[in-house]
């Protein structure tokens, strides 16, 4: 491996139960969220006390940010989304999607899309009108991230599915994972996609040619919760149950650090979602421990 350094900058506290979500607001702020149905706001340039900016009841997985209306969508599990107005500081709306877990929220070309528990992907628009919504898996839809006009899916019957966005047809089924995929991204350049899940592995898909699978490597102990990539796309970073994080070279998908509780003061149980801030390039990473990690990675050693 290599002499990367890395150190935690700050903990924030404040929650009281696991936490399963964090969604960027601009390039130092950021929310976070989980069980207890709390969404804080924290900001990196003062690193103290975060602001309780939403509570609802249920357990919260996901969220999504629309820096045009500047309104932050949650998606309580069972219970629908809200939708919450950040200069009002109050709910202007929501929407019941029926008795389910919403495992991902994304805004693309201007509209709001869930993955569900259901194995449902759900189109609206930012006023939480529905446009299309369609059962594509038998299990669980677990995850979201899009390229051109294609949509690719992360489902629990082992597959990845990429799906035509106008229309959710089926453009590729990938038999992905011996479990549940919990992460399929795309590479920023588009050129590759990555994918994760309860098997621990790490897959390489070649977009280029029909989702080659290029790639695969045994990346952690346990189950690959999230994965995210710099802004340049030199590198990702995944986490995992392991309760380890660990970064890798975008390009050759070596490991290059680890880490953990033993060696950098890591998360003590799974580290559930992860955020490369733009703001002096931080890494934040969140965990059933009911804490939030702030990372400065030099990358130049």
């Amino acid at each position: 491996m290599s002499n990367i350094e890395v150190k935690k900058l700050h903990t924030f506290l404040g929650h009281n139960d696991s936490l399963y979500s964090l969604e960027a607001l601009n390039d130092h702020q950021f929310f976070s969220a989980g069980s207890e149905g709390m969404v804080v706001r924290w900001d990196l340039k003062s690193p103290d006390e975060g602001e309780i900016v939403a509570r609802v009841g249920g357990s919260i997985y996901a969220m999504a940010y629309d820096p045009k209306e500047e309104v932050l969508f949650i998606g309580e599990n069972n219970e629908g989304i809200h939708k919450i107005d950040l200069k009002q500081q109050k709910e202007v709306g929501s929407i019941q999607l029926g008795n389910h877990q919403i495992f991902d929220l994304k805004i693309n070309n201007g509209n709001l899309w869930a993955a569900l528990e259901s194995g449902e992907i759900v189109q609206l628009t930012t006023s939480l009108e529905v446009l299309n919504r369609k059962k594509i898996v038998s299990e669980r839809a677990r995850s979201l991230d899009f390229l051109n006009d294609s949509l690719v899916v992360g489902c629990s019957d082992n597959t990845i599915k990429v799906l035509d966005q106008s229309n959710l047809e089926l453009s590729y089924e990938l038999k992905a994972h011996n479990n549940s995929v919990f992460v399929a991204k795309y590479h920023p350049s588009g050129k590759y996609l990555i994918s994760g899940g309860r098997d621990a592995q790490l897959h390489v898909w070649d977009t280029e040619v029909d989702y080659l699978l290029r790639e695969s490597m045994a990346a952690h102990l346990y189950t690959i919760n999230h994965l995210v990539f710099d802004a340049e796309g030199k590198y990702f970073v995944t986490c995992s149950m392991d309760k380890a994080i660990k970064l890798w070279n975008a390009h050759n998908f070596k490991l290059l650090k680890v880490l953990d509780k033993h060696r950098h003061a890591g998360h003590g149980n799974s580290v559930n979602k992860l955020l490369w801030m733009k703001y002096q390039d931080l890494l934040v990473s969140c965990s059933d421990d009911r804490t939030i990690s702030v990372w400065a990675i030099n990358l130049e050693g």
